[in-house]
């Protein structure tokens, strides 16, 4: 009963303690809270800058099209990742890589990170030659002010255009044709930029998946010999990939992998 009495009384003195502190804290609070004012009353007035947000009539047709055309840059800079991923050949590159690590049964090795980046700089390589006419056809006579923003953009999107037409398969992109019900076209020019694009990735989807099977086949013909091998041995209860996975990086690293896949990939873009 005595020690209980003595810990209840300690814990009130503490209790007390830590309110006197708490108390002592706000106060100190509050004076330093008020300092700045009374500070800034008694010496010279400091100047802040003011951020206002606001509108006012334009002055001309002009300023509203610059208003426009900063907006139109901003949308198109948020949508620069898609446009990366759905109009260059990352898609049907990150697609392989992914699907050779599932082969190898490495699980995340090599990480995401790697992937990805491998991905992203073999699509630098291989749009290299189509953003240079980009620019040489495109940008920089926009900015030596030889054509408007208009034609800068048509002339853009050709090369552009002439690579994912190369890409894409007649049959993806008549199925775009009859589901648009549009006449059939005779050229290029003739076929939409709304309908080529999703032509373009469906068929880099079906290529991706194809090279993607292909390169599970010999992964899972080591698989199967050596779950059987395992099976005939009596050794049901060990996992066969543990078993496979060695022989699975020294069959990649024996035929050097890496240089026949990434030399494949590039290749099937030409």
């Amino acid at each position: 009963m005595m020690s209980c009495r003595r810990a209840t009384a300690e814990g009130k003195k503490q209790f007390h303690s830590a309110g006197r502190w708490l108390m002592g804290f706000m106060a100190m609070a509050v004076l330093l809270t008020g300092l700045p004012a009374s500070a800034g009353a008694q010496g010279p007035a400091a100047t802040f800058p003011l951020v206002s947000v606001g509108y006012k009539s334009a002055g001309s047709p002009g300023d509203m099209a610059v208003v426009l055309q900063i907006f139109v840059l901003l949308t198109v800079l948020s949508l620069a990742p898609a446009i990366l991923i759905m109009l260059t050949s990352f898609t049907r590159i990150a697609i392989v890589l992914s699907l050779l690590r599932q082969a190898l049964g490495t699980n995340q090795m090599p990480p995401n990170q790697i992937v990805l980046g491998l991905a992203l700089f073999l699509t630098f390589f291989i749009m290299a030659p189509v953003w240079q006419q980009v620019n040489s056809q495109a940008v920089q006579p926009f900015l030596n002010k030889k054509i408007s923003q208009r034609q800068a953009l048509d002339h853009a999107l050709k090369p552009i255009r002439r690579f994912m037409y190369k890409q894409t398969r007649q049959k993806d992109l008549a199925l775009f044709i009859n589901l648009a019900k549009l006449a059939k076209p005779k050229t290029i020019a003739d076929v939409p930029t709304t309908v080529l694009i999703p032509s373009f990735v469906i068929s880099e989807l079906k290529t991706a998946f194809e090279i993607g099977f292909l390169l599970y086949i010999p992964f899972l013909i080591l698989d199967m010999v050596v779950a059987s091998v395992l099976l005939s041995m009596g050794m049901m209860m060990l996992p066969p990939v543990m078993i496979s996975l060695p022989f699975k990086l020294m069959l990649f690293v024996l035929a050097d992998g890496w240089y026949l896949i990434v030399g494949s990939l590039v290749k099937s873009f030409t």
